[in-house]
Formats: structure tokens, C-alpha cells, sequence
């Protein structure tokens, strides 16, 4: 049927705009963090990664390591299957009590990715409840936009991180209707990060649910990493905070935490639960220890906070030019797809540095960036390296410098 010849004909298009996405072959070293062994055969056998998630390096924590070796010794690899099936294990329900604490709430229920979590119950909560409208805003994640599609729910976008107009849209909606409001506390491309209070009291007076995506600030933010939410001391105004364990918490997985009654209707409904195998018992260990630690200690969220201020600043004095946030990532303008691969290439194979493309449908064309994310982990040699590469970069392809 000549199948390949469509699918080449799109993916030849994709290349043709500078769109297309090579992923780079890396070995993480174990302990070593944030170095990686580099396959490439254009590059150099270790490089410094620039662009994790693993914003603090739990990931190669020894407590970490530790209990998933410990966890593997005691239960074996795999789950077993779904929750519902044979797939429930003690570490779960571990785990699920730790992130119910960590954020105030009744009850947690985990899922395999931050991307399932949303999209599981955002589907689930618009399809099931009654007259539902989801209000969402217009710089979602793709996660959070599948799950309202999914849902078949009534949906309305507001313009992102205006509380006035979310007021607006939710004053335009029949009394009736079951009004859902989703949004993130840090949303990942800009770094930029919600007004919380003033979203939550906009939906309070709307009697609208409250539905907080905190995946790029659990770990990160508050006194014990609840997220923006528990630094702005609003978690308990909220009715369901989603979250991630793949990021600052550095293992894998997605969770949704809220009231005993939210969750067990998420966990009797939810297709995108009930029929995926659970987390391996040793992920979910890992997980919990990882959750606990930063619970108490303050020294990973403190270094990385440092190692942040300084790359600004550095890129500052350079002229580099950045978004400016209030969180840890740090988004270098580029606004060309084709210019933002071959830096990102150069990058790479000249300065052993690696960090990721950010370009359409990420992000909006001409809005083309490396996103940057200094962690603890980070040594002041790496930044300067870092940003003298850019410096260098920014001279030989004649690229603008930010405005002083």
C-alpha cells in the first residue's frame, strides 16, 4: 500500500522546517551526575546535561539507590500487573500515604506518568460529572489538553495566568453547570509561575473545583516540597493537586492526591487506571524515600537556588538573552528552528554540552529556545563553561544580544 511513502512524505516536511527531533544517545553515570556518557559518534564521550528534569538530582541519590535495590531484593522486578488485578503492593500504598501528607490531603493515588495522571482523570472528572465544564488555561500541558479532549466535556480556554478573564468565562457559565478549573503552577517552556491565590479565589467564588498541575514545582518549592502551593500555603483551598514522580523526586510515575471521596472515584472510573499495570514495587520505594528526604532537607533545593541565581546572572552580563522567571528554568530565546538544532549540535559535539531543542509544537513558532535547568549538582566550572560556550556561539553566528 506504499504506507512508508506518507509517513516519509510528513516526517521529510518535519526536517524541511527544522522541526524534526534527534534524540541523542546518552548513558547516565551513576554518581556522577549531571555527567553522561555520550554514544554520538559526532560528539565527545562525556558530556554535562543541561536540560534534565531530574532537577536535583535524586535520581542518583545514594538513600534513593538504595531503596530500589533494597526493594528489588525484597519484591523482584514487577508489579504483577494492574492494581485491580494482582498489581497492588504494599510500597504502593507506602507511597500514596506519603504523597497525601505531602500535600495535606485525604488520600493519593499514583499513576505511571505525570502525563496518565492528568490525562486519566481530567477525562474522567469531565465525563463523569454532571453538566461539566472544564476551564482551562490556554498554556496547558499536552497532557492536561488530551485528558479535556478525551473527556468530551463543554471546555473554555482562558488567557494564560489572567485571573480577570478566567472571572469573566466563569461568570458567562449557567449556574448549573459543574465548573472545573485546571491550570499549573509553573508552566515548563517560560518558567513563568500562576497567581495562585488570586486563580483559587476566583474559582471559590464560583463554586468551581480546582484542579492544580504541580509537576514542575513538586520537590522544588515550599518548606517540605509541596509545591507552589504549600510555599503560597494554599494547598488545602485546593481540591486536587496532580504531580509528578519523574522529576525533582528523580524515579518515575504520576499521582493524584485530594479527598478519600475524590480519589476512589477516580480509582473506580478511570480507564486510564484501571487497566495500566501499577509501578514496579521498587519505583514506588524509591519514590517514597525520595519524597521523604526532601520533606526535610533543604540543602538540594538551597544549592540549586545558588547554581540558578548565578547562571542568570552570568547570562545577564553576557547579554545572552533569557526569559525572567521566579523559577529554575531558564529559557535562552533562539526564535529559529533551524539556528536553535545546529547550536544544540554545536553545543554538544565542540563544548561537550548538552541541552535539548525547544522548538514548535513545544513551543509557538518563532519562539524557539534552550531551556536551561542549573541544579545542585551543577559546579561553578560548569556554568562558567557553559556560558562562555554561549558567549562564543552568540559572536561566530552573529546572534542578537539581549538589551541592557
Amino acid at each position: 500500500m506504499g504506507f512508508d511513502k506518507l509517513f516519509n512524505a510528513q516526517l521529510d516536511a518535519l526536517k524541511q522546517e527544522g522541526n524534526y527531533r534527534v534524540f541523542a544517545e546518552l548513558e547516565r553515570k551513576s554518581g556522577q551526575f549531571p555527567r553522561a556518557r555520550s554514544h554520538d559518534e559526532n560528539g565527545p564521550e562525556e558530556v554535562t546535561v543541561w536540560c534534565s528534569n531530574d532537577y536535583l538530582g535524586m535520581g542518583q541519590h545514594p538513600k534513593v539507590i538504595q531503596a530500589m535495590k533494597d526493594a528489588v531484593d525484597s519484591c523482584g522486578c514487577g508489579a504483577g500487573g494492574t492494581r485491580n488485578i494482582s498489581g497492588t503492593n504494599h510500597q504502593h500504598l507506602l507511597l500514596e500515604r506519603e504523597i497525601a501528607d505531602l500535600h495535606g490531603k485525604q488520600d493519593a493515588l499514583l499513576f505511571t506518568s505525570g502525563y496518565v495522571s492528568n490525562w486519566a482523570t481530567l477525562s474522567t472528572l469531565g465525563s463523569r460529572l454532571p453538566d461539566a465544564v472544564i476551564l482551562s488555561d490556554e498554556l496547558n500541558h499536552a497532557s492536561m489538553i488530551e485528558g479535556i479532549r478525551h473527556s468530551r466535556a463543554e471546555k473554555v480556554i482562558w488567557r494564560h495566568n489572567d485571573p480577570e478573564d478566567l472571572d469573566r468565562k466563569l461568570s458567562a457559565l449557567p449556574a448549573n453547570k459543574t465548573k472545573i478549573v485546571a491550570f499549573e503552577s509553573v508552566y515548563s517552556m517560560d518558567g513563568d509561575i500562576c497567581p495562585m491565590q488570586e486563580i483559587v479565589e476566583v474559582a471559590e467564588k464560583h463554586g468551581a473545583m480546582t484542579y492544580l498541575d504541580e509537576v514542575h514545582a513538586v520537590g522544588l518549592y515550599g518548606p517540605r516540597g509541596g509545591g507552589i502551593s504549600e510555599q503560597e500555603g494554599l494547598a488545602d483551598r485546593i481540591t486536587l493537586i496532580e504531580g509528578t514522580l519523574g522529576k525533582a523526586y528523580g524515579v518515575v510515575g504520576g499521582y493524584v492526591s485530594g479527598s478519600d471521596a475524590l480519589c476512589d472515584f477516580i480509582r473506580s472510573f478511570s480507564s486510564g487506571f484501571i487497566f495500566t499495570t501499577a509501578l514496579p514495587p521498587a519505583v514506588a520505594a524509591a519514590a517514597r524515600v525520595s519524597i521523604a528526604h526532601l520533606k526535610e532537607s533543604q540543602i538540594e533545593r538551597m544549592r540549586q537556588r545558588a547554581q540558578v541565581a548565578k547562571l542568570r546572572k552570568r547570562l545577564d552580563h553576557l547579554g545572552i538573552p533569557h526569559l525572567h522567571n521566579d523559577s529554575h528554568i531558564i529559557p535562552v530565546m533562539i526564535k529559529d528552528p533551524v539556528k536553535c538544532r545546529q547550536l544544540a549540535d554545536i553545543l554538544m559535539r565542540d563544548f561537550g554540552i548538552y541541552v535539548q531543542p525547544i522548538n514548535y509544537p513545544t513551543v509557538p513558532k518563532g519562539t524557539e529556545r534552550l531551556r536551561f535547568t542549573p541544579g545542585p549538582l551543577h559546579s561553578d566550572a560548569d556554568i562558567e563553561h557553559l556560558v562562555q560556550a554561549l558567549s562564543t556561539l552568540w559572536k561566530r553566528c552573529a546572534l542578537a544580544h539581549a538589551v541592557a
